[in-house]
């Protein structure tokens, strides 16, 4: 599936990061790529906080740590990835990323994992635009339609 979608500010974006959290299950991975600036975080934050079900969660980038990870009630484990500062995927066995892929995770600047970056992963590209966001997304989203 490829859709693309016009969000016109923040609050349009945190929507759409609820909407994916509602059909996100163990095994997915959101590839979030975008310059600085163009609602990744966001969207990340929104899709967290959701499936945490707490709308005031302290939800801190993973821009230093590299990784942020979260428990659901369930137990599922959520995984954030920023790996703006990390030079290729050679790193990523010391951040867990096996263990992460049984959970839900989300990477911000995905082109860092080389071929590590599942086949199956659902990607969101962000991008600045005279209406706010332009976010094309592909993937297999059980039925996701976008409205």
């Amino acid at each position: 599936m490829f859709m693309r979608m016009y969000l016109k500010d923040e609050s349009e974006t945190q929507s759409l990061g609820k909407r994916l959290a509602a059909i996100a299950r163990p095994g997915d991975v959101l590839l979030l790529q975008g310059q600085l600036g163009a609602g990744k975080s966001s969207l990340a934050r929104a899709f967290i906080r959701t499936l945490m079900g707490d709308p005031h969660l302290a939800v801190p980038s993973p821009t230093f740590t590299l990784v942020q990870t979260y428990e659901m009630p369930d137990g599922t484990e959520i995984s954030h990835y920023d790996l703006w500062r990390l030079d290729g995927p050679d790193a990523l066995d010391e951040l867990g990323w096996d263990e992460a892929l049984s959970g839900i995770t989300l990477v911000e600047w995905p082109d860092r994992l080389g071929d590590l970056a599942p086949a199956n992963a659902w990607r969101l590209r962000f991008l600045l635009c005279r209406v706010g966001r332009e976010i094309e997304i592909e993937g297999d989203l059980r039925g996701f339609d976008g409205s």
